[in-house]
């Protein structure tokens, strides 16, 4: 449980650009590729990218406005 508690105490606030890129990126790979490998390697890595938005942005702290 520390493992993941310190993973969980680094997180940085990403910007919404980067869900949008994620999600676009893994629509259209799952749609334009057909090379089984290039697909499921893009996919994997979409996915990731999507994780550590939506990680940042349930668990990131929240910069103080001016």
């Amino acid at each position: 449980m520390g493992i993941i508690k310190n993973i969980f105490g680094r997180v940085a606030p990403l910007p919404g650009s980067f869900m949008l890129a994620s999600i676009v990126g893994f629509l259209a790979t799952a749609y334009l590729i057909d090379d089984i490998s290039w697909k499921f390697t893009l996919l994997l890595f979409f996915a990731v990218m999507f994780i550590a938005s939506f990680i940042s942005m349930t668990k990131a702290p929240v910069p103080a406005k001016k």
